[in-house]
């Protein structure tokens, strides 16, 4: 059977198959062939899912594609397990918001939990689909590979990217390397995670990079290879429970730059941000209107994280950090140092223990 050779190949070609216990390769079948692994498929909406009037158009699309019909598109995932379809939501992911988010993390939370789901697959628009698969890789707790693939072209477009980004997400969920590494993100081939992968671009098939860190492996003709794994704690390691969250604490974005008003931290604190991460200059530096937001928001009781409008590097900490109760957001961008933030908040303001947090996750 093609998926059960494909299965053992990436097993070989890994060199690490820690976790596959759980999960792992199911009883054999009455014909002595072992059964296929069970992978659920999610679908959220997005590109992967959208369709436009023209072959050569590839933006103004409309989103509306179901997991039936993805299926339908690619046959030969039949082949590597036996899948079963969900429709959580059929949104560009720009239009996904915090309910919505716990939503997705409390269906695959559920489903990890079932003994016959060996792995989940999401479908996701690729314009937030960082910001849900880091959510996901610090409330999940399971080692089963869960794996968010996106599409960079509609389904009608020409060399559409979503097909086989999709298929090659099923090859790494049904993979016995990829438990314990946290959620994984499937790209044009590339193998990321959720912690470091991002969207470097705004239109081409390869948008998804993760420069400094690089990408954990990647599927080459059918076959899946990881090189290294993320030592940043997630998943099963994580502090972070969702039996634990009611809902998430409003936390804003601000962007610093030349000549920055104080009034948008005012906005911000007036409108109850408990909150607020500044994409700083450079090494998360902060323009004069940006300390005095800073001051005025630990007046207010609101945590203030600096993260970089840089987009690559570490912010480190600062003398700084002890005069504002400012917190320093290590490699993370402002829409991830979001995510965390919003999740930390619900167990400490600490500035202390917020910094913790950014130091480990």
């Amino acid at each position: 059977m093609a998926g059960i050779e494909t299965r053992r190949a990436c097993a070989m070609n890994s060199g690490n198959t820690a976790g596959a216990a759980e999960g792992g390769s199911r009883a054999a079948t009455g014909e002595g062939q072992p059964a296929l692994p069970r992978i659920a498929l999610l679908g959220t909406g997005g590109t992967i899912a959208a369709v436009a009037s023209d072959a050569t158009q590839l933006h103004d699309y409309t989103v509306g594609a179901t997991t039936d019909e993805l299926l339908a598109a690619v046959p030969q995932l039949r082949a590597l397990a036996e899948v079963g379809g969900e429709q959580l939501a059929n949104v560009d992911s720009r239009d996904i918001d915090n309910a919505l988010l716990l939503k997705i993390a409390r269906r695959v939370d559920a489903l990890l939990g079932q003994p016959d789901v060996d792995g989940i697959v999401i479908t996701h628009g690729t314009d937030t689909l960082e910001e849900t698969a880091y959510f996901l890789n610090l409330v999940l707790k399971s080692a089963k590979p869960v794996v968010l693939a996106g599409a960079m072209r509609p389904a009608s477009a020409l060399s559409a990217d979503g097909p086989l980004n999709l298929y090659n997400a099923f090859l790494v969920a049904t993979c016995a390397a990829a438990h314990g590494k946290g959620v994984l993100v499937m790209m044009n081939d590339r193998i990321g995670a959720a912690r470091f992968v991002t969207k470097a671009a705004t239109t081409v098939p390869d948008a998804f990079r993760a420069f400094e860190q690089g990408n954990l492996g990647e599927v080459a003709v059918g076959s899946v290879h990881f090189f290294t794994a993320p030592l940043c704690r997630h998943t099963v390691d994580s502090e972070f429970s969702l039996a634990a969250i009611g809902e998430l604490p409003h936390v804003d974005i601000l962007y610093d730059h030349q000549g920055a008003g104080l009034h948008q931290y005012r906005a911000a604190i007036s409108a109850g941000a408990r909150g607020i991460v500044i994409a700083g200059c450079g090494n998360g530096s902060l323009s004069p209107a940006a300390r005095a937001g800073a001051e005025e928001a630990a007046r207010h009781g609101v945590a203030v994280v600096r993260s970089s409008r840089v987009g690559q590097g570490v912010v480190t900490t600062s003398a700084d950090d002890a005069l504002l109760g400012t917190v320093a957001a290590n490699s993370l961008n402002p829409h991830k140092a979001r995510i965390l933030l919003m999740l930390a908040l619900g167990r400490s303001h600490d500035a202390g223990e917020l910094q913790r947090c950014f130091d480990q996750y």
